[in-house]
C-alpha cells in the first residue's frame, strides 16, 4: 500500500462508516459501485480503493465488509481487468454473496474480442481512427501508427493484468452462481437502474467506448 493511500484511508475511516450507515438507513434498492474512480454515482454506495470524502475505501481484492444479501444492485466499471484471473474469481464471488437473491450485477472492461479484431488486415474506418487516437492520446513519443503498439498498451498499460472475452467472463459469471447473463452496448439495459451508468466514456470517445467495451449482467437467481 502507497503512503498516501494509506493516509487517505485512515483520514476517511471514520466518515466513512458514518456514510455506509447513513446510506443503507436512507437508501432502498440498495446498489455497491465497486472502483468508482472519478465516476461517483448518485444513489449509489460508491467505493474505490482511493478513497474520498464521497467515496469509501474498498480493496476488491478482499472479502467485502458487508454482510451476506445486502445489495439490489452491483456496478464494477473497468476494474476486473486490473485483477489477476483468480483475484477477479473472488470479487465475482464475493458480488454474488453480498447480493440478494434476484439481484444484479453489471460488469464493463475491455474485450478481447475487440482486441485480436483490431489486428485484422481489412479494418473498418472507427478501428482506424481508435489506433491514430490511442497512439495520439498514450504514446505520442512512439508515433507509429500500427495495431501492434495499440494492443500490446491494452496488455501492459493502467496495470491492466487479465482482458476477458465475452465466453471466459460468461463462463466465471455463471461458475459463481450467475444466471440470464446477458450482453448489452454502454449506457444500455433493459433494468433503470442501470442506463446510462457508464462513465469510461467521458475519456474515451463514445463509438470507441462501444468498440473496445464488454459489458455483461447478471442475476443471482431464487433457489
Amino acid at each position: 500500500m502507497s503512503l498516501f493511500r494509506g493516509l487517505a484511508r485512515v483520514r476517511f475511516c471514520f466518515a466513512h462508516r458514518r456514510m455506509i450507515r447513513d446510506y443503507f438507513e436512507s437508501n432502498q434498492p440498495r446498489k455497491l459501485q465497486i472502483g468508482s474512480g472519478i465516476g461517483a454515482l448518485e444513489g449509489w454506495l460508491n467505493t474505490d480503493i482511493n478513497p474520498t470524502k464521497e467515496i469509501a475505501f474498498l480493496d476488491a481484492t478482499k472479502k467485502l465488509p458487508f454482510d451476506d444479501c445486502t445489495f439490489d444492485y452491483i456496478f464494477c466499471e473497468h476494474l476486473i481487468e486490473h485483477l489477476e484471473y483468480l483475484e477477479g474469481e473472488k470479487l465475482v464471488q464475493e458480488c454474488f454473496r453480498v447480493l440478494k437473491l434476484g439481484g444484479k450485477l453489471r460488469i464493463s472492461t475491455p474485450d478481447l474480442r475487440f482486441l485480436i479484431e483490431l489486428y485484422a488486415e481489412n479494418k473498418s474506418e472507427l478501428q482506424k481512427r481508435y489506433i491514430i487516437w490511442v497512439i495520439n492520446t498514450f504514446l505520442p513519443d512512439i508515433g507509429i501508427y500500427l495495431d501492434t503498439f495499440v494492443i500490446n498498451n491494452c496488455f501492459r498499460a493502467w496495470g491492466h493484468k487479465f482482458i476477458y472475452d465475452s465466453k471466459t467472463l460468461k463462463s466465471l459469471l455463471e461458475k459463481c452462481g450467475f444466471a440470464n447473463i446477458t450482453r448489452y452496448d454502454p449506457g444500455e439495459s433493459d433494468d433503470k437502474n442501470f442506463l446510462g451508468i457508464e462513465s469510461h466514456g467521458r475519456g474515451v470517445r463514445d463509438g470507441f467506448n462501444k468498440l473496445e467495451s464488454l459489458i455483461l449482467e447478471a442475476t443471482k437467481h431464487h433457489t
